[in-house]
């Protein structure tokens, strides 16, 4: 997907424009299945889904899970899905290998599948992915990273903070992303913890919150307390992060890079907590699957993909209001219209 088509889908959304689509799809009843319906993410893929079907006359129903990883409630969701006759299930899968069995009963059911955010493994399993790319996002952060520290790279200090044990996950691809932007040799992509570079101080997991972020970073602090920068898998593990590194007075002079955009994120990086962020984009992702089941009800037109990628991709761009050479990126300001949460 050209950078230009992108910029200007998230320009229009972000002024309440109404793009070009498929006619009126009254009785078509679509699904919407999200990891938790908490996370400001996925609020916001939700308000994008509920604004198109709405302007398309689609039937949305909305489900999710009870915390991030409850993986039944999803099964429970996709059945009733299809005992409803729904035409397209829109999900952000909590389990991306054991959904797969439940996502084949809807498509042999005749409803077209389209994974929000978070591929199915393997990622052909739904009609179609609808996401960030999000290798690039983890690139993009250890681009930057690596060239805020100039020749310092190369005796970096760096912690990697994950979302959870589970692999692979879009948290492997933002942190292997992340590790190549750095320039380091990665093991199995596919994978987390077997790169042998000695600037890895080492991974834990946050499952995606503060107070995670707050311990492994504490952890990892314990193993080398000259850590000098910081992946993190998301905003609020990077906040948590943060006040680890505050309570010992080093807040200052550690770089903390992140994946998300939300508006709490963009603030951050405003205020210096976080250095770069990776912006994406949920409201585009729901609202575009939205349209695929409207014109695939329709007419039985399937999803198209990004040439050259085996998804289509949502965009992604780095905040930061500290520009390097040879990344390119937005200001703080251009993040803040586009932020979420």
């Amino acid at each position: 997907m050209k950078k230009s088509f992108v910029a200007a889908s998230l320009a229009a959304l972000a002024m309440g424009v109404v793009f070009a689509a498929p006619a009126s799809a009254a009785d078509v009843t679509a699904c919407l299945i999200t990891k938790t319906d908490t996370n400001p993410f996925f609020v916001k893929m939700k308000e994008g889904a509920e604004a198109k079907a709405k302007e398309l006359g689609v039937d949305l129903k909305t489900f999710a899970g009870k915390i991030d990883g409850d993986h039944e409630t999803q099964v429970q969701a996709i059945e009733t899905c299809i005992a409803d006759g729904a035409k397209g299930i829109l999900i952000t899968a909590s389990d991306t290998s054991s959904i797969v069995s439940s996502v084949k009963q809807a498509r042999d059911a005749g409803m077209v599948v389209i994974a929000l955010d978070t591929p199915l493994n393997p990622i052909d399993a739904a009609n179609a992915t609808f996401a960030t790319d999000n290798f690039k996002a983890g690139e993009l952060i250890g681009q930057w990273a690596k060239a805020k520290l100039g020749a310092d790279a190369d005796n970096a200090k760096i912690a990697m903070l994950d979302l959870a044990v589970s692999q692979p996950t879009v948290g492997v691809l933002r942190d292997q992303g992340f590790l190549q932007g750095f320039g380091i040799d990665l093991g199995d992509p596919n994978k987390w913890g077997d790169e042998t570079d000695p600037r890895v101080v080492g991974h834990d997991v946050t499952a995606g919150n503060e107070e995670g972020g707050r311990k492994a970073m504490e952890n990892l602090l314990a193993k080398d307390p000259m850590i000098n920068v910081v992946y993190t898998i998301n905003e609020p593990a990077a906040a948590g992060a943060y006040e680890a590194l505050k309570s010992i007075g080093r807040e200052g002079d550690v770089t903390i890079v992140s994946v998300d955009g939300g508006c709490p994120g963009v603030k951050n990086v405003e205020e210096g907590v976080i250095g770069a962020t990776s912006q994406q984009y949920p409201l585009l992702m729901a609202s575009k699957g939205i349209e695929a089941i409207a014109a695939f009800a329709k007419d039985g037109t399937m999803p198209a993909l990004t040439e050259g990628k085996d998804f289509f991709d949502t965009g992604v761009s780095l905040v930061t209001d500290q520009a390097v050479d040879g990344v390119e990126s937005i200001s703080v300001e251009e993040g803040k219209k586009l932020c979420w949460g």
